[in-house]
């Protein structure tokens, strides 16, 4: 399944959803009134291959709880974005099985070039 893990009042989600023109077969969460589900985020970690690939260090929660001077786990990370959805990195684009999480330059061409290939 194609899917994107967005924040509807984030402008940076909408500028590269709609920079990357979607085909109606995605799947959109919104992920604050929608939070990510325990079985959601497993499945992201196998595609990403890990959980601290899925976390946001530009959280403003991050900041907030010093967690930059921690030694944080996987299992911290999970946790982490579980509790809070500012902690997953954003968007997170599925798409034929490959994930793309973030919104760098790198990571959107990337992005773009599999919904292209669709």
């Amino acid at each position: 399944m194609n899917k994107v893990y967005y924040l509807s009042t984030c402008d940076t989600c909408k500028r590269i959803i709609k920079q990357l023109q979607l085909p109606g077969n995605f799947v959109f969460q919104d992920i604050k009134p929608e939070p990510v589900t325990v079985k959601q985020l497993e499945e992201m970690k196998v595609l990403s291959g890990s959980y601290e690939s899925l976390f946001s260090r530009r959280a403003k929660l991050y900041k907030e709880r010093n967690l930059a001077s921690e030694n944080l786990t996987e299992e911290d990370y999970k946790q982490l974005i579980l509790e809070h959805y500012t902690f997953l990195k954003r968007p997170v684009i599925i798409v034929n099985g490959g994930i793309f999480t973030g919104n760098s330059k790198k990571t959107v061409e990337a992005a773009a070039k599999a919904v292209a290939a669709l």
